[in-house]
C-alpha cells in the first residue's frame, strides 16, 4: 500500500502539496504517520495548522518521528497543539 487513501479532488492547491508530502518522505514509518494523518484532517485544517504542519514536513524524519514515538521529546518550538494533535489521531488509531 502506498499513498493517499483519499481523493485530492476539492481540496486546495496548498493542501494537496502538504498531502502528497505527507506521503512522500522518504522514511515508510513517516509517511504512515503524516499521510494517515492527512488523509484524515487535511480537508479541516486551518491555515495555522497547514503553517505548523509545513514546518514539520521540512524536519528531518528521524528527529520526528522520535518526537511522534515519544523516544524523545521535541524542541520547545515543536512542542504545539498539532505535534500533540497527530499524536493523539495515532494513539487513538491503535489497537494496544
Amino acid at each position: 500500500m502506498s499513498g493517499t487513501q483519499i481523493t485530492s479532488h476539492g481540496l486546495s492547491a496548498r493542501k494537496k502539496k502538504i498531502l502528497f508530502r505527507a506521503w512522500h518522505r522518504g522514511m515508510r514509518e513517516m509517511d504512515l504517520l503524516f499521510g494517515q494523518f492527512a488523509d484524515a484532517n487535511i480537508a479541516d485544517l486551518s491555515e495555522d495548522q497547514l503553517d505548523t504542519f509545513e514546518t514539520l514536513l521540512d524536519l528531518p524524519d528521524r528527529d520526528v518521528l522520535a518526537w511522534l514515538t515519544g523516544e524523545k521529546s521535541a524542541p520547545i518550538e515543536h512542542q504545539t497543539d498539532f505535534l500533540a494533535m497527530i499524536k493523539s489521531f495515532h494513539a487513538k488509531k491503535s489497537p494496544f
